[in-house]
């Protein structure tokens, strides 16, 4: 994986993540899935990038959101 992430990045003029911010998009990427739908999780990884978010910010934010949406349910 790191590899593909590496020539991506390259090729569209960044940097890839570090093992931390890769670590923390994936949790992310999980939180999405589990509190909306599968496909929402690239979606919001996307969404984290277009906003220039810190990866540990949006995973705090999908937290948060993930949590008032089963208080919600409940």
């Amino acid at each position: 994986m790191q590899d593909w992430l590496a020539g991506f990045a390259a090729e569209i003029g960044t940097t890839p993540p570090t093992r931390e911010e890769l670590d923390m998009l994936l949790e992310l990427a999980g939180v999405a899935a589990r509190a909306a739908e599968r496909p929402a999780a690239p979606i919001t990884c996307w969404l984290v990038g277009r906003a220039g978010l810190d990866p540990r910010d949006a995973l705090a934010v999908g937290q948060r959101l993930a949590g008032d949406s089963e208080a919600n349910s409940s």
